[in-house]
């Protein structure tokens, strides 16, 4: 796979062959980015456009198109890029519209990198830039109204797309200002580096809850996801995958019963240099029912190759092996000397935490239509990772990536599973196998038994208290598959602090906790049998729906063995020294908020209730969001546990939708409820066991317990919101199951059987 996606930064890639086909699409050429059904795609705008930015462009008729280079899964994010856009520029939210970038070059830009939607990075890392795109416009056309009046520019006011000289009362629409063709400005970037940019009190639209733009049509049923795509000519492809996640290979294929299903055209057994796939079959058919019937119709043989006997257990079994190695894996954290102080501490603690195989199961599931229009491919399809994406279908293709057009579609939900491109491998492969446009839907079942799952986790915790109950060290091993180094990126890996090599922070982060720790290890261990047997990706929260699952219950379990309050222990600890100072504070904040909304220990509850808290920096360090959670649970004497309810308190800098902050900070609550008491995926003869949401348990509804949120918006950098939640929600859970029951859990998900085991008579 790494030759095929390790090049692919923009300064890395040579995108001229593709430049001058974009570029002469507007004068007749038709293989570009125009005319993908249901989406108003960028494209190279009309000569009366104004493009003040690559970002947005306003029409002679006034209405103001922003283009979102992030991936909008029920997120709305293509929306709050909007609403940045137009506090600075002006306009008026009704002149507002929004489109989804294609992998069109000029996209890619050296300031907002490449075109990657997940760790909760979208608003906190393109708000300053969409900021000054929307001050340039603004400036461009005061500039522009002010020549065409024949005013001062500084005299003008702007306000809901109008520019307007109060001495004169002469006003200009930015429609007339677009048609006059007065508005001419550009900015070198160091110009826009230069702008001053408004200041939280001047705001009039950041902080406002707006309709959301992508709303109207998700409704009425225009708005067009992947799955929806229709080309002319098209096909169908189903897959047949095999018993084995991933190693397999297909020995034997007998299409003669595939044959007699009616539109059948064609069995293509993959051959995917790029590895993303192994062992699999699409059959092709007129339609995708047929193509369902020719599926299940093949009679496949396969080599289950070297994973096919491997289980949840054995993962689990060599994690522990990896981790009693003294010279296995590298170093994230490394500060002082956590075994000397541990040798002469006054208590010592030890516990193991593990997490289980979680499946991501977006409601729509995965899929992909691929067309190859002369030497010309276009794939069409909702992913989180155009960048990555667009390398592996030209891989799968066998083509130079600067042939592959990305046709960015609405998503179904994502939450980190379509950052993978497995679903273009097929579509891809079956178009060129039979010469037609090929739409590829995965089964339910394959959704599941493929996913790019959330690792299992396998973490041992070691900790010194000195006699005045202070935590004067703590040692920690995180043992997983490292799904971001599957993805063979150089520079998504980080250097190890005792220089052994690069590693996955994306399987660590969050164990570098604002804790005031003097000696503190944190060594990142990859379970080598794990990534090849289970090849993981990211799922909602990353690293911290693990690290901070141990992290936060050991620090509960160092506070009741030095018979200290868990909240005010974790409050001694976050003392801003060094390091710490700023984030300390601010997660200290958010905890003292969750704790006052909660009513946290100002109130005797019943036998069998308890109150838990957690607090996490989620997603990392360098780009946290400062978030904390009590959890209310009740347990009852067989060990079953209900959540009553779950109060968050999160810090975001600047709030930009306020109504759209609270329901990611509910949604992702939720998610971390489901995977705190419900989901669990197993590993069984190298394959998947669970196929369908029968047997993989989600939150249901009925289980929703209320959920609390404040918002701490103050005026500092805008931090993300889709993830911190999921990742502070466990730990609350089962700090708080102590709480209630003297019983002290472990493992994810959290089973009655587990509770009761660990009860106090």
């Amino acid at each position: 796979m790494n030759q095929h996606v390790k090049n692919i930064t923009p300064e890395a890639t040579d995108l001229s062959r593709r430049s001058f086909l974009v570029g002469t699409a507007a004068t007749g050429l038709v293989l570009g980015y125009a005319g993908v059904p249901g989406i108003d795609h960028a494209v190279a705008a009309a000569p009366a456009n104004f493009e003040p930015s690559v970002w947005y462009a306003i029409a002679p008729d006034g209405l103001v198109t922003v283009t979102c280079g992030k991936a909008d899964m029920g997120q709305h994010i293509a929306s709050t890029m909007a609403q940045i856009v137009c506090e600075e520029l002006g306009a008026k939210w009704s002149d507002m519209r929004v489109a989804l970038a294609s992998n069109d070059p000029k996209f890619n830009d050296p300031v907002l990198g490449a075109q990657i939607t997940g760790g909760s990075w979208s608003t906190m890392m393109n708000f300053e830039a969409m900021s000054r795109a929307g001050a340039a416009g603004r400036m461009a056309l005061t500039e522009g109204a002010a020549a065409a009046m024949g005013v001062p520019a500084s005299e003008l006011v702007v306000r809901d797309s109008v520019v307007a000289h109060a001495k004169s009362k002469k006003q200009m629409s930015f429609a007339d200002i677009v048609k006059s063709g007065k508005a001419t400005k550009t900015f070198t970037p160091d110009e826009l580096k230069a702008i001053k940019l408004k200041t939280p009190d001047q705001y009039t639209m950041i902080g406002v809850s707006v309709p959301q733009l992508d709303i109207p049509s998700k409704t009425n049923g225009t708005a067009k996801y992947g799955i929806d795509v229709m080309l002319p000519g098209m096909v169908y492809g189903a897959l047949v995958t095999p018993p084995v996640r991933f190693g397999a290979s297909v020995k034997s294929v007998d299409d003669s019963g595939a044959k007699k299903v009616p539109g059948f055209i064609k069995a293509v057994t993959l051959d995917d240099k790029t590895q993303t796939t192994s062992g699999w079959v699409v059959a092709v058919a007129n339609t995708y029912a047929n193509a369902r019937k020719a599926a299940e119709a093949l009679k496949i043989a396969y080599d289950g190759g070297p994973n096919a006997k491997l289980s949840s257990q054995s993962l689990l079994d060599e994690a522990k092996r990896l981790q009693g190695l003294d010279d296995s894996g590298q170093f994230f954290v490394k500060d002082g000397d956590p075994a000397a102080a541990i040798g002469t501490a006054a208590k010592v603690l030890e516990a193991e935490y593990t997490t289980s195989i979680n499946i991501h199961a977006p409601m729509e599931p995965m899929n992909a239509t691929a067309e190859f229009k002369g030497d010309i491919l276009h794939v069409y399809s909702g992913n989180q990772f155009a960048t990555r994406s667009g390398a592996i279908a030209a891989g799968a293709a066998g083509i130079d990536p600067k042939f592959v057009v990305m046709h960015q579609m609405w998503l179904g939900g994502g939450f980190g599973r379509r950052l993978d491109a497995d679903m273009m491998v097929p579509a891809v492969q079956a178009a060129k196998a039979v010469g037609k446009p090929v739409k590829v839907i995965y089964s339910r079942e394959n959704d599941m038994t493929m996913d790019f799952s959330r690792p299992l986790t396998y973490q041992k915790v070691k900790a010194g208290v000195d006699g005045d109950g202070k935590l004067v060290a703590l040692s920690h091993d995180v043992v997983s598959a490292w799904p971001t180094a599957r993805w063979g990126i150089p520079d998504f890996l980080s250097p190890s602090v005792d220089k052994k090599g690069p590693l996955d922070a994306f399987t660590v982060n969050g164990a570098d906790f604002f804790y005031t720790v003097p000696n503190h290890y944190v060594r990142a261990i990859k379970n080598e049998l794990a990534h090849n047997a289970t090849p993981s990706g990211q799922l909602r929260s990353v690293a911290p729906g693990w690290t901070f699952w141990a992290i936060e219950s050991m620090i509960d379990e160092i506070a009741v063995a030095t018979s200290q309050d868990p909240a005010q222990f974790r409050i001694s600890l976050l003392d801003g020294k060094g390091k710490n100072d700023g984030g300390a504070q601010r997660l200290r904040n958010t905890l003292l908020a969750a704790m006052g909304l909660a009513g946290y220990g100002t109130k005797k509850l019943p036998k069998g209730e308890g109150m838990g808290v957690a607090c996490v920096s989620s997603q990392e360090r360098a780009t946290a969001s400062w978030t904390a959670c009590v959890a209310h649970v009740v347990v009852a004497p067989s060990g079953e546990v209900t959540v009553k309810k779950l109060t968050v308190a999160t810090d975001v800098g600047t709030q930009v939708h306020p109504d759209n902050i609270r329901a990611q900070v509910e949604g992702a609550a939720l998610w971390g409820l489901s995977l705190a008491l419900y989901e669990k995926a197993t590993l069984k003869d190298g394959g998947i066991e669970q196929t369908n949401f029968d047997s993989y348990t989600p939150l249901r509804m009925s289980q929703v317990p209320e959920v609390a949120v404040a918002v701490i918006a103050n005026g500092e950098k805008a931090t993300g919101v889709g993830e911190p939640a999921v990742t502070v929600v466990a730990p609350a859970i089962g700090n708080a199951i102590f709480n209630a029951s003297g019983a002290r859990v472990r493992a994810l998900p959290i089973t009655a059987e587990a509770v009761k085991a660990n009860m106090k008579a």
